[in-house]
């Protein structure tokens, strides 16, 4: 009972104390089209993407912007022929000027996908832009996101504005872990914290980030956090750090166009970093699965023990506390558009990221680390962040 009572408080500490969480209107704040339209440069690093550039690039290229922007594609060592199919695309679909090149090999101390974001942002910057639109080769922009994107930046004196892609949801698994992902996501970072001058909360999301040139450079960007397995909370903190102004929402004119149609597919994307995002350490791994079986295990145990026993009060607690987590996860599936009987499984949602995060722990003893495109990176002190 008392164990019940405990998971009921956390949800009521979350409801109402955790930046409100729960709410899915944080969307791009208000703006007005400026003036004249800065220069922008996007990079997007790329490593094995032909199976999706056909469906992104196109998207970034027919960008209806009144400014200057060009595209800096940085094709990391694939093997799959990705940068011949983006020059294919830009020949087939034209638009916005098109520049594929790679860096080689990381040297010792780069993630590879830092590596190669520094390369763009070593080539863009002879353009000399106001802002650098950094987005992931799986990423589809409707035609005025950057434009959007821009104004935003302009209108609210951002230095960064990242987006939340919205991720694929048609498979069932999909269905089951994705939206609950952005929700677990939001719960650690309360987007509406994240926008506040003030706030110690810091995060982006990698797939879409605007970043204003002069703030990349004060906060040393991407050499600062050239370790990072996964970067965007890592860029964020930096820009922070450096005196940025920062803000993350949920995005409406971004997708990510990349499929994970098996369980197996979602739990490779969780566990090849939870661990990392732990700092490997045990105690903190230790805590974050109490913590998982506090707030999401215990409220439907709680209220099937109680009923099965006879106790009243314990079934009672937990049977609260579970309607308070189904409540909160409504949201998440509205703006997903996934159907509402779905809330009332976070339980087994949350026991799956659960055991993917003890994987990602056994995986990291085994001497595997954390993977990237191919890569595995088992530096224990990587600077990491968050990525879909």
């Amino acid at each position: 009972m008392w164990i019940a009572a405990g998971s009921l408080a956390a949800w009521l500490w979350l409801l109402f104390c955790q930046g409100f969480f729960w709410r899915t209107d944080i969307r791009l704040p208000a703006r007005t089209d400026p003036d004249a339209w800065p220069q922008v440069c996007v990079v997007v690093p790329a490593r094995d993407e032909a199976a999706v550039l056909p469906e992104s690039l196109p998207s970034l290229l027919a960008q209806d912007y009144p400014g200057r922007a060009e595209i800096f594609l940085v094709d990391d060592g694939s093997s799959d022929g990705t940068g011949e199919l983006a020059r294919e695309l830009a020949s087939r679909h034209g638009g916005l000027p098109l520049t594929v090149d790679s860096p080689g090999e990381p040297p010792a101390g780069w993630t590879g996908k830092l590596w190669a974001v520094r390369h763009g942002i070593g080539l863009a910057r002879a353009r000399e832009p106001e802002y650098l639109l950094l987005t992931d080769a799986d990423i589809a922009h409707a035609p005025d996101s950057l434009r959007e994107l821009v104004a935003a930046a302009r209108t609210g004196g951002f230095d960064a504005v990242s987006l939340m892609a919205r991720l694929r949801v048609e498979s069932l698994w999909e269905r089951l872990v994705v939206p609950a992902f952005v929700y677990f996501f939001a719960q650690l970072y309360p987007f509406r914290r994240i926008g506040k001058r003030s706030a110690r909360t810091a995060a982006a999301a990698g797939g879409c980030v605007l970043l204003r040139t002069d703030a990349a450079e004060r906060a040393r960007i991407p050499d600062a956090i050239r370790h990072a397995v996964i970067d965007d909370v890592a860029l964020a903190r930096a820009v922070r750090g450096g005196g940025g102004h920062i803000w993350l929402g949920l995005a409406e004119r971004v997708d990510s166009v990349r499929p994970y149609p098996r369980l197996h597919d979602l739990w490779r994307m969780v566990s090849r970093s939870a661990y990392a995002q732990l700092r490997h350490n045990p105690l903190l791994l230790l805590g974050t699965v109490l913590g998982l079986a506090l707030v999401y295990l215990v409220p439907p145990v709680a209220l099937f023990t109680g009923l099965a026993v006879g106790s009243t009060a314990t079934a009672v607690l937990g049977g609260l506390a579970w309607l308070v987590m189904t409540g909160t996860y409504l949201p998440m599936l509205r703006y997903y558009g996934q159907p509402l009987w779905l809330a009332p499984l976070l339980p087994f949602t949350a026991f799956l990221y659960l055991l993917m995060t003890v994987d990602s722990a056994v995986q990291h003893y085994r001497g595997r680390g954390a993977a990237w495109k191919g890569r595995t990176y088992a530096r224990p002190d990587a600077v990491v962040g968050d990525e879909s």
